[in-house]
């Protein structure tokens, strides 16, 4: 009776809706700023699931929250739906339309809502249809594997099936997405682990390769229609979703993960309507990621929400709790970069929502509520970008040197406007494109200053530097090491001694005219078994190289080493010291100076509909412990001087969210000011 009651409900008000056209109210049509991603993944082995599901209840754990949005399960990765699907298979132990029933629970309160559907992982899919299942080119499946090695009572470690969207499988999702676009009253769809990193070299796929004329065993071919095939899915999808509810959201998750090489390559992002940036930083890499990360896909101009979740160690993980103070911190994060905030959790098998995760939640969400309004979709501004790279080293140990030092950026190499950027910094490992070197060219043209690290803007062909730099390229390091000397007078933090760079720098000439900044010292020899000294590496020579480590030569720095990724591999201090030499001797004239210690974050962005500027500050300091980074201790910080270079007449600056004026002093065209007191976070807003 249940079931049959929520289905009467649902199909009722879809069928209103469509007939007499009734007016989505607003919240539907835009994005939370408070969201909550509710996994539901239930495996068969549970019984009476979603036994326990009230409607009040549910409500009351969501107001507690202070949630504007959710994405509940329509299908989860034990291939299981949780209703009464026509075109897959409801979850055996479940008696009613729990989706049905979720959504209505939802828009009651005014909370957005969207259909969550696995892709990749489906044991049950899996299951019962073998020939669907993905394979890697040696023909092998992990998990089919792992699970007929196993006896049944072994313990089970991380794994599923993996599945790719195409043939008989795609024609499943598909009359699936639209089951669910024309029978149900959603605001979006959420689809999860997107395959699209690697070709699927299964029987299908491969038959399919061959009638299409591809060689699968050729990789480049493969994976260029592995690229096409993920395409037809995404476009496929994305056009029946929004034929049907114009104002849905649509999302599939994978394509803006940083590590897959075809998301970016291929640009498969832009097949979302908004960008969710899923990530755990207490175990996914900690905490720099989500800023650059932030700072790339806010270049897209679509909605930005930035993903954590409740869990300590794990996505999905039943009774791990993140303390409230750290999901606080993060959630203040997700906001001074721009983002909404999206924090998941696990729904329990009875249907029952834990109080005490909302109890938590809502304590963050209190807080976003009051600092929102100054930056979910704002502009960034700064005077400085950053090249990304697509190499997680080199884009995160850059953008670490920048952050500890308090240098606002933008990401410059997705950017479409320049015309505010002094200064361009290009990581180690770049190789440019015709049009992106045009770009740069008249970039310095009218005066824009380079930094330049290692082989950024190399060619590897013609092994020469596809700019000018002011240096030309003699060829690699001809030791296994090498030592960096500062020789600059006014460098007070660096020290007064060679020290050891743990990738040596290629060998260049400075132009005529150039200045040495930084010189190299060789070692005596490399460490062998043929000649070595000591426990690791040789000591250096007394003379300067010939080859200098860092010049300026006009308008651009080149520093000879991948100081970026050794920074992000081995985090001396010495090396990020080096690079702030480096980088003022560009003589930037920033929008915004802030002394902070180096695990201070700040973020500096525009609101020119509402003639504003949020300058957000940010401190916290998480600690490893084991195999994940802890925030505990939220300490308070005095008496922060701020100094702003915004070219406007302010009219009024005052801190959020306690609203408390602060007084300002403009000398030379630049206000000057301290922040009193702040703890975790806070917000400057600039009236101008």
């Amino acid at each position: 009776m249940k079931m049959l009651k929520y289905a009467l409900i649902g199909c009722l008000s879809v069928f209103l809706t469509k007939l007499y056209g009734q007016e989505i109210p607003d919240y539907r049509k835009r994005e939370g700023t408070r969201q909550i991603h509710l996994d539901f993944h239930t495996s068969e082995a549970l019984l009476d699931i979603g036994g326990k599901f009230n409607k009040k209840q549910f409500q009351e754990a969501l107001k507690a929250g202070n949630v504007n949005s959710i994405n509940i399960f329509a299908k989860g990765h034990h291939g299981w739906s949780y209703y009464p699907t026509k075109i897959g298979s409801q979850h055996p132990n479940l008696d009613f339309d729990l989706l049905k029933a979720q959504i209505e629970a939802c828009h009651e309160i005014g909370v957005r809502v969207q259909a969550y559907f696995t892709i990749g992982w489906s044991v049950k899919d899996a299951e019962d249809h073998p020939e669907w299942v993905f394979l890697g080119k040696d023909g092998r499946d992990n998990y089919t594997e792992q699970k007929k090695a196993a006896n049944p009572t072994d313990a089970m470690p991380w794994g599923w099936p993996v599945l790719f969207p195409e043939g008989a499988y795609l024609d499943l999702i598909l009359k699936q997405t639209e089951e669910l676009v024309t029978q149900y009253d959603i605001d979006g769809l959420w689809y999860d682990i997107i395959p699209l990193s690697s070709p699927n070299y299964n029987e299908w796929s491969k038959k399919d390769m061959e009638a299409k004329g591809i060689d699968w065993r050729d990789d480049k071919a493969a994976n260029d229609y592995h690229v096409l095939k993920t395409k037809k899915f995404l476009d496929k999808t994305r056009k029946m979703i929004l034929k049907h509810i114009p104002h849905a959201s649509v999302f599939y998750n994978w394509t803006t993960h940083l590590g897959f090489g075809n998301a970016f390559n291929h640009e498969l992002y832009k097949y979302n309507t908004k960008v969710d940036l899923e990530d755990l930083p207490t175990a996914w890499g900690g905490y720099d990621i989500f800023p650059y990360r932030a700072k790339y896909f806010t270049n897209t101009g679509m909605d930005m929400v930035a993903m954590s979740g409740k869990f300590h160690k794990a996505w999905g993980e039943f009774g791990g709790f993140k303390h409230k103070d750290a999901i606080w911190y993060e959630a203040a994060a997700m906001v001074a970069f721009g983002a909404s905030a999206n924090f998941g959790d696990q729904l329990h098998p009875s249907g029952e929502l834990e109080m005490a995760t909302y109890k938590n939640i809502g304590h963050a969400f209190d807080y976003v509520k009051k600092i929102e309004d100054y930056g979910v979709g704002a502009d960034h501004e700064a005077v400085v970008g950053m090249w990304f790279t697509k190499d997680s080293s080199r884009d995160e140990g850059m953008a670490r040197m920048l952050m500890e030092n308090q240098i606002n950026f933008v990401i410059a190499s997705n950017l479409k406007d320049w015309s505010g950027l002094q200064a361009i910094i290009v990581p180690s490992r770049v190789e440019l494109s015709p049009n992106e070197i045009s770009r740069l060219e008249k970039f310095q043209a009218r005066g824009g200053k380079l930094l330049v690290l290692g082989k950024g803007a190399f060619d590897t062909q013609k092994k020469q530097f596809q700019l000018d730099l002011g240096v030309e390229f003699i060829g690699e390091a001809q030791y296994d090491i090498d030592y960096l000397y500062g020789l600059g007078p006014k460098m007070d933090n660096l020290i007064s001694s060679p020290f050891l760079n743990y990738e040596p720098g290629v060998r260049v000439k400075a132009e005529a005219g150039a200045r040495t900044i930084a010189a190299i010292r060789e070692p005596y020899f490399s460490r062998t078994w043929e000649h070595f000294t000591s426990h690791a590496n040789t000591p250096y020579r007394l003379e300067d190289a010939a080859h200098p480590g860092v010049v300026k030569s006009g308008n651009n720095v080149y520093i000879a080493h991948n100081l970026d990724r050794m920074y992000y591999r081995e985090g001396a201090r010495v090396h990020r010291e080096i690079f702030t030499e480096a980088y003022r001797a560009l003589e930037v004239e920033p929008m915004v100076e802030v002394d902070l210690p180096s695990l201070g974050r700040i973020n500096l962005l525009h609101q020119p509909e509402k003639k504003r500027y949020v300058l957000h500050l940010l401190y916290a300091a998480p600690i490893q412990r084991g195999s994940v980074k802890v925030i505990e201790d939220l300490v308070p910080l005095f008496n922060t001087p701020v100094v702003l270079n915004l070219g406007k007449k302010i009219k009024k600056m005052y801190t959020v969210p306690n609203g408390k004026n602060l007084k300002y002093e403009v000398k030379e065209g630049k206000a000057h000011f301290m922040v009193p007191e702040f703890t975790g976070h806070t917000a400057v807003v600039i009236e101008y």
